[in-house]
């Protein structure tokens, strides 16, 4: 299935991960931003519109020929459904009703979960907090492909087949690198999904489901909006574990892109990661290293809002931020050829 393609191991470092200093260091100059660490007052009614939305697409595709409901689930239902997922992930950091109303956020976070038709979001809680706090840890966080997949996906064309399973790897990974106890949440989770799987096909019959189920195949998958799977914390300078993409998708995937300014400050819910005037931007890009014209071209064809890379220096810890706006060429390029 062609060359192989890319490094025959991790890049291993040996030092803390960088954004818990930064984050004592940036309070201690800028307190202020605590004033940013509040609840989303519009989190909860943009996931009640997504799931509203869903349930109205449940009803359209019930009398659709199959092919037609496999693109509406790829082009309109993955978007929904990863968006959805996204917003799980802020939640998750109890941004939809603050800190002090932990089981509002856990059971809400069920609630956005159920178009995705599989039980995810008490799961993703539970794992994702090591993702936080052990960044990049050998056997602690789960988002690190695993030594079998850097083996077996090691050609572009496997590395596609990769990006296309993704869904799988995700939700597997866990279990075999770091195994969890279920938590009773993790059961209401399931039983809660299982309630509404089975109301929606007895109501609609089997289309609608196909509909859920591939919307999160297909949305989390060799889809558009899963580039920021990759352009996160995959190696592109040497040095730098997070990056951000400060692209137009991010105002359908809740600022996903601002990742380290969220792994700088986790508690700021994504709606407040943009504001500006804030110490968290202390200036624009200064001039970064450019994309060569045969990337640009690819880059442009692929996206046409792609822009090129930028470093932003940060003043309080003099740490190198990078404005990755590698989104695309990163998804359907590097991630195949380096």
């Amino acid at each position: 299935m062609g060359n192989s393609a890319g490094r025959s191991d991790f890049e291993w470092v040996y030092t803390e991960q960088p954004h818990t200093q930064r984050r004592k260091e940036m309070l201690a100059k800028y307190p202020a931003i605590k004033a940013l660490m509040r609840p989303d007052p519009h989190l909860k009614w943009m996931v009640l519109g997504m799931v509203l939305a869903q349930l109205l697409a449940c009803r359209l595709v019930r009398g659709l020929a199959w092919r037609w409901l496999l693109f509406w689930a790829y082009a309109f239902g993955g978007c929904v459904n990863h968006s959805l997922t996204l917003a799980i992930h802020d939640i998750s950091h109890n941004t939809a009703f603050g800190t002090g109303h932990p089981a509002h956020n856990r059971w809400f976070a069920i609630f956005a979960n159920l178009p995705l038709g599989v039980p995810y979001a008490s799961s993703f809680k539970k794992y994702h907090v090591d993702h936080h706090r052990y960044l990049g840890g050998d056997g602690l966080d789960v988002d690190v492909p695993t030594r079998l997949e850097g083996w077996l996906f090691c050609t572009p064309a496997r590395k596609l087949l990769w990006l296309a399973l993704q869904p799988f790897f995700y939700s597997l990974r866990p279990l075999c690198v770091n195994p969890k106890a279920m938590t009773r949440m993790e059961v209401f989770n399931a039983l809660a999904q299982l309630a509404a799987n089975a109301t929606i096909f007895t109501l609609w019959g089997l289309k609608p489901m196909v509909y859920l189920l591939a919307s999160s195949l297909l949305g989390l998958g060799l889809h558009p909006i899963s580039g920021h799977f990759v352009a996160e914390h995959y190696m592109f300078l040497q040095g730098h574990e997070t990056y951000s993409y400060y692209g137009p998708l991010n105002c359908i995937t809740f600022n996903v892109g601002y990742h380290v300014e969220h792994h700088d400050f986790p508690s700021i819910p994504s709606c407040n990661l943009p504001l500006r005037p804030c110490p968290i931007h202390p200036g624009p890009p200064a001039p970064g290293p450019q994309r060569g014209p045969t990337k640009a071209a690819r880059a442009c064809l692929l996206c046409p809002w792609s822009k090129s890379v930028a470093t932003l220096v940060m003043e309080v810890s003099k740490a190198a931020v990078i404005q990755a706006d590698v989104y695309y060429h990163t998804y359907f390029g590097k991630i195949l050829h380096s």
